[in-house]
């Protein structure tokens, strides 16, 4: 194929891909002197003559907005040329193996390499839905793994589909793998942002579980399924399994969005595997309040030795009333008549002016007989700290 080449700029140098929509070649850009990749488009031959000069129209009209996009993870679009009625598009060549071969030749990655797969493609669909631009085809045939690990999503807008994975429904034309095509689209052909999150979706599951979500033995048992069943269970997910969930969501108006798709995959890979500890227990010291102070009259408890409490004493005038406490002495057993006490002593002193001072610590109240007048004499509370003889 040396001596081919497109445009009078793109020499041919060797053929990389094969599909349903056409063939990829690696190219040499004569003018610039750099490998670039062409793809050459070519409808199915099952299409109609009306429906295979629409596509390419299409084709051409969605080529020109890809090429606006730079991202790091956008394959770039370089150019779009017509030869022989045939768009050729010219793209950026990428030594690399796609994601479906790395599949294919090393198995399904883990949760968290996923997880950085899908930060990267969900990167590269924000910037191409910003400019308004829908890749209509996103599986793991149309990612690109370069030799040092970076992600990229191609054939943006192109709506390509491999051998009889493809599929075309009314109304509107819907070309793609039906495995990893929203259902809302199967269904109705209507290409959306929210389509497009589902086939990111789909790819992720295919990540981890080595298969598509639908993954039937037709196209059309896949569509059936499509319309009618859950995604299958993603046994392997491990920690992306939330970020399957969101997108796998049936009902486009509940799926995840860009930033709640970009959040889960950011805790994926910060935290793979959640803790199943729990958390720790904190103990919080309660101070208890001061002990009330003693009764006065009440025995001190010792320094060294055990709290002792003292027994009560009886109260033999009724129940004290709330302001009131009256420590009792020892009652004579026959007191002086009040002539008696009349004539051999003075009265006593107002109550106030024998009352000790509020300090409860020296208010230990005196007991026993007057020595005097050998009447018993008892010691009342008349208030908070107030004391006097009664």
């Amino acid at each position: 194929m040396q001596h081919v080449v497109v445009a009078g700029r793109y020499r041919l140098v060797e053929l990389v891909g094969r599909g349903g929509m056409g063939r990829v070649w690696r190219a040499l850009d004569e003018v610039l002197h750099r490998e670039v990749a062409v793809k050459e488009v070519l409808p199915p031959h099952w299409l109609s003559e009306s429906e295979g000069d629409d596509l390419r129209r299409r084709t051409l009209r969605e080529a020109r907005t890809a090429a606006r996009l730079n991202h790091p993870n956008v394959v770039r679009v370089y150019d779009v040329v017509r030869v022989g009625g045939h768009p050729w598009i010219v793209m950026e060549y990428v030594p690399s193996r796609t994601l479906q071969a790395v599949l294919d030749d090393d198995g399904p990655l883990d949760p968290v390499r996923a997880a950085g797969v899908g930060r990267a493609l969900l990167a590269a669909l924000r910037a191409a839905h910003t400019a308004n631009v829908l890749h209509r085809d996103v599986k793991p045939q149309n990612v690109l793994v370069r030799q040092d690990g970076q992600i990229m999503l191609t054939d943006f807008g192109l709506a390509t589909f491999d051998g009889e994975d493809g599929v075309l429904t009314r109304p509107g034309m819907v070309l793609g793998s039906p495995q990893f095509v929203a259902p809302e689209r199967a269904a109705q052909g209507v290409s959306s942002v929210e389509a497009d999150l589902w086939s990111l979706g789909a790819t992720l599951y295919a990540a981890v579980e080595g298969r598509p979500p639908y993954a039937r033995g037709t196209a059309m048992a896949t569509l059936a399924a499509l319309a009618n069943d859950p995604p299958d269970p993603a046994p392997h997910a491990g920690p992306l399994a939330p970020v399957l969930a969101g997108l796998l969501c049936r009902d486009p108006r509940r799926r995840i969005g860009h930033d709640e798709a970009d959040r889960r995959l950011v805790a994926v890979e910060r935290d793979p595997e959640p803790s199943d500890e729990a958390e720790p227990t904190t103990v919080l010291r309660i101070e208890r309040p001061p002990p009330p102070p003693p009764w006065p009259g009440a025995p001190r408890p010792s320094a060294t030795g055990p709290r002792t409490t003292s027994p009560a004493a009886p109260w033999p005038f009724g129940a004290p009333g709330p302001s009131h406490a009256v420590v009792p002495g020892p009652f004579p057993a026959d007191p002086p008549s009040p002539s008696a006490r009349r004539g051999s002593e003075p009265d006593p002193a107002p109550r106030d002016a024998a009352e000790p001072a509020d300090d409860p610590a020296s208010a230990a109240p005196p007991t026993g007989d007057d020595p005097a007048s050998g009447r018993a004499r008892h010691w009342i509370r008349r208030g908070p700290w107030r004391w006097g003889w009664w």
